[in-house]
């Protein structure tokens, strides 16, 4: 029998920054000034992403017509070529989770057999591509000969990419990104993350409820560590009547990864009329 711990060769498509390392700094000093933050970066204090240069504050006119409205093709290039790579990509379901969730943790070994299920019952398996919950769930679909695609991002500080990968690409855009892991996947399995978990969950449920996408089913693994949170959205806002009563149940909360595939598996079935974009 192969040995499923040992790990395949890992992936070098990792993504390139191109600007000058940060000085060599154990801990970047946080700027308090948008001032003091220009003049670090005008140093190459620390590497800067295609995302910071998007969002930064205007250039003058003339850095402005050679900058920000020609990066519109950069754009338009990264999109079609997420279209063109995930184009075949049918029955994903992505997985989010924190990036720090060591191979030990319950959470992780969760994440492993639910990437193994999701594989098994036909589904491909969309992570962001990095370490923790996205290894583990990519780990399970590629130990189960499934389909394992990985979506990275480029961040100042390289996340490299998981080695339990048979798909994937980089992208150099947060909102690039998420375009693809909404438009090709049929759900989402969400396990104990920090804020990007989190802006993936209402990003997922604002489109649900202003029905942008539908027969979307949400899936938060847990319990324990959601409940606080699903606790205020019921008692915070549903009390100020800022969600409706009916919105408390495009939640599903488990503890169980099989309990979550079936539950995926009810709700989207294998029929191509069963669209989510009804």
């Amino acid at each position: 029998m192969a040995d499923t711990n040992k790990k395949p060769n890992e992936i070098k498509n990792k993504s390139k920054l191109k600007t000058s390392p940060p000085i060599n700094q154990l801990e970047p000093i946080e700027p308090e000034t948008v001032a003091e933050a220009k003049q670090l970066e005008k140093k190459s204090y620390w590497l800067t992403t295609e995302d910071e240069v998007l969002l930064r504050s205007p250039e003058p006119e003339d850095k402005f017509k050679s900058s920000d409205s020609w990066r519109v093709f950069r754009i338009l290039g990264e999109f079609v070529q997420g279209f063109d790579e995930l184009a075949t990509v049918t029955r994903g379901v992505s997985i989010f989770g924190s990036a720090r969730t060591p191979e030990t943790d319950e959470n992780y070994v969760a994440a492993r057999e639910t990437g193994k299920l999701l594989a098994e019952a036909g589904f491909e398996v969309i992570t962001g591509g990095g370490p923790g919950i996205m290894e583990a769930t990519n780990r399970g679909a590629f130990e189960a000969g499934g389909k394992s695609i990985g979506c990275n991002i480029e961040l100042p500080f390289e996340q490299a990419n998981n080695p339990y990968q048979n798909g994937g690409l980089s992208f150099k855009y947060f909102f690039v990104r998420k375009t693809m892991f909404i438009k090709y996947s049929n759900a989402y399995v969400i396990f104990p993350g920090g804020f990007g978990t989190m802006d993936e969950i209402f990003e997922a449920l604002t489109l649900i409820q202003t029905r942008k996408i539908r027969n979307f089913p949400v899936v938060l693994f847990g319990s324990q560590y959601w409940q606080g949170l699903l606790a205020w959205i019921s008692s915070t806002m549903l009390k100020e009547k800022n969600i409706n009563a009916e919105d408390l149940g495009l939640i599903h909360l488990t503890d169980s990864p099989k309990d979550a595939v079936d539950f995926i598996i009810k709700c989207c079935g294998f029929d191509e009329s069963d669209d989510k974009n009804g």
